[in-house]
């Protein structure tokens, strides 16, 4: 049996230089669960109607709902320190954090990394279409954070376990 890798998922305001994160979920090692959305700082302006439609999440909820950056990072260092949180988007994924944090200007005190470093040529190769049935399986609300991340878990898993 794989260990079972904490993992995160973030949604964004849309993709590029000038997106931001939106909503932040993990899903620990143990099944536990942690999603906050995130109120927006002034200077982020971008929105992406067409990533809206995607991940369900308006703007205008985000501003009523969305808890404000230093305190979600805050959040996120007192859970995470010093554990590797793994995603699937890291090249999206993790520059989003680091907007996160620095705008909150807050150091981060854990890690992030590609889940696919832990995964074998022939296990990546497999990824997509393990996905694709695990998210059939679950028949989660698709594109938002936690849920994304329990999938991407999942998938991890059952990888690891063929």
């Amino acid at each position: 049996m794989a260990f079972t890798p904490n993992v995160i998922d973030i949604e964004a305001s849309g993709f590029g230089s000038t997106s931001y994160p939106i909503e932040i979920g993990v899903v620990t090692g143990n099944g536990s669960r942690y999603c906050r959305l995130i109120k927006p700082y002034s200077q982020w302006c971008h929105w992406d109607k067409q990533a809206e439609q995607t991940h369900g999440i308006s703007r205008e909820l985000l501003f009523e709902k969305g808890l404000e950056g230093r305190i979600i990072c805050s959040e996120l260092n007192r859970l995470f320190a010093n554990q590797t949180l793994y995603c699937d988007g890291w090249v999206v994924d993790y520059p989003w954090m680091i907007c996160l944090f620095e705008h909150a200007g807050v150091a981060m005190q854990f890690r992030m990394s590609a889940i696919e470093l832990l995964l074998e040529e022939q296990q990546l190769a497999l990824w997509q279409v393990t996905k694709q049935r695990i998210e059939t399986i679950l028949d989660l609300p698709r594109h938002r954070a936690s849920n994304d991340a329990v999938v991407i878990q999942r998938t991890f898993l059952q990888l690891a376990n063929d």
